[in-house]
């Protein structure tokens, strides 16, 4: 991406912005000219020497969120708590109640663009999703408290716009690549323990986390241009559905690990989650149950989606493929290895001196 033309530089607020995506976001924005500040719980020291200004504090917390948003044009609001498992208090506050403050501190210090990182699994109804569009209804009924709270969150960003407000949300489904410190090592932690359920046909869409960032500056710089496009919401991927099961051997190959080998029906997977969720209810058992209902549902069906909308007003597409993106992916992993056995020798070899 281009050094942005002067008249087109913006004063931008990254919500999130010492994750995964808000960092990408944060770097690219930098990069290009814009001035960038990030609100996250967690000081990020990789920001600080690309010049982004940092505030920590709580999503949930509006005098927070009021003081970040001043003097900002736009806000690019990525932070949420995501999950497959916990009380909905927790969930609510920072997707619900957080989103509700970007949107008031907005309206307060009259930022006029606001980008709203949504999810697909607002629209999920637990059965197959082949080739939808953003025509596609919210359920009657949710599966669990993350997908619930943030379609209240996408609703909310939805409802917000109008003549002084102007929002877009994205619907990014399953975010990788390196830096990923989420799907990428879940699923490499569980090499060996992971079972395929149902027969492995089912197809998902993905996207590489460069696309993923590349879609938002797209979408707030189309939003700044085309004020019809305020209000909408739009499926962002690879566009390129592949069998879920062979996504994630390639991952496990990426890590040097062997591919998935035994299965498991959709059936007795979700009877699994369903006693794993009451022996994690009942014990009041800390983390995540290694099996859900939700995640049984998500694994066994189809989810990809129609993009065409995000290509014809975002003149979005994706510019790095999954062989690609797997390749930077396996190069990334080996580093992170090298450096973290490299830390280990280097701790040894200090410990054994002080002996």
């Amino acid at each position: 991406m281009g050094m942005a033309p002067p008249d087109k530089r913006r004063r931008v607020l990254v919500t999130g912005g010492s994750g995964f995506l808000g960092r990408a976001i944060a770097a690219r924005l930098i990069a290009r000219g814009d001035r960038v500040r990030t609100l996250a719980r967690r000081f990020s020291p990789d920001l600080p020497p690309l010049g982004v200004e940092q505030q920590q504090g709580d999503i949930a917390d509006a005098a927070v969120v009021e003081k970040a948003c001043a003097g900002m044009d736009a806000v690019i609001h990525t932070a949420a708590k995501a999950g497959v498992w916990g009380p909905y208090e927790t969930y609510y506050g920072p997707n619900v109640r957080g989103t509700q403050n970007v949107i008031a501190a907005c309206r307060r210090h009259r930022v006029g663009l606001l980008v709203h990182t949504s999810s697909p699994s607002v629209v999920f109804t637990g059965s197959d999703m082949e080739g939808v569009d953003e025509s596609t209804p919210y359920p009657d009924q949710f599966h669990a408290p993350y997908p619930e709270t943030k379609a209240l969150a996408e609703q909310a960003v939805r409802a917000a716009a109008d003549g002084s407000l102007r929002t877009v949300c994205l619907r990014p489904h399953l975010i990788w690549g390196p830096g990923d410190p989420h799907l990428v090592p879940r699923i490499l932690a569980r090499a060996g323990r992971l079972r395929r359920v149902g027969d492995g046909a089912n197809r998902v869409d993905t996207i590489y986390i460069d696309n993923a960032a590349e879609a938002h500056i797209l979408a707030l710089d189309r939003l700044a241009e085309r004020p019809e496009l305020s209000g909408r919401v739009y499926f962002i991927s690879q566009d390129e559905p592949v069998p879920l099961w062979e996504m994630i051997d390639r991952i496990l190959a990426a890590g040097g690990k062997p591919p998935v080998k035994r299965s498991i029906s959709p059936g007795a997977a979700s009877r699994v989650g369903a006693w794993c969720e009451r022996l994690y209810r009942a014990l009041r058992l800390a983390g995540e149950p290694p099996m859900t209902r939700f995640v049984a549902a998500e694994l066994a069906t189809s989810h990809w989606f129609d993009i065409s909308a995000a290509r014809r007003d975002l003149g979005y597409a994706p510019k790095v493929s999954i062989d690609e993106g797997l390749e930077r992916l396996a190069e990334w992993l080996k580093r992170d290895f090298a450096s973290k056995r490299s830390d280990e020798s280097d701790r040894w070899v200090s410990s054994a001196g002080q002996n």
